[in-house]
């Protein structure tokens, strides 16, 4: 029997793996100067967007990420001076992460990172927004098995 089903480049998994390796590479390179790692810019992008203090577990919820890997990016951002993190006045069980002024200039810095890295992708807007679906659709399909 030859396993062809076992061959390396018939896996999905495979590509799935090395592109998110070379994605997060490229991200590297493009936030060097800033300072900033690729998980803690998936913070800072979260952070962005909702514009408003978000606790740990919202922030967790949306990244994906666990409290034992946020917490010590956290840690770094806030040392780094881009966020700060309290107590919420309303319960103070939550820990409420909001961007200092330097966290929130440096959403101006880095406005130019996703078409950067689009034009490193190489693929067109359409293309870009089919395999967005199609992840997400994988995403939400291995949610379900949770």
């Amino acid at each position: 029997m030859t396993y062809e089903q076992l061959d390396l480049d018939a896996q999905l998994c495979f590509p799935l793996h090395a592109a998110s390796r070379a994605v997060t590479r490229a991200y590297g390179e493009l936030l060097a100067e800033s300072g900033l790692t690729y998980p803690q810019y998936l913070v800072m992008l979260a952070l962005w967007k909702e514009e408003r203090p978000l606790s740990v577990g919202e922030l967790g919820e949306r990244l994906r990420l666990d409290s034992g890997t946020l917490t010590p990016l956290l840690k770094r951002l806030e040392a780094a001076g881009r966020l700060s993190r309290h107590r919420s006045p309303e319960d103070e069980r939550k820990v409420l992460v909001s961007l200092t002024p330097e966290g929130l200039t440096l959403r101006d810095v880095l406005a130019e990172v996703p078409g950067r890295l689009a034009e490193i992708v190489g693929l067109g807007l359409e293309d870009a927004e089919k395999l967005r679906s199609l992840l997400k659709t994988v995403m939400s399909s291995l949610d379900a098995l949770q």
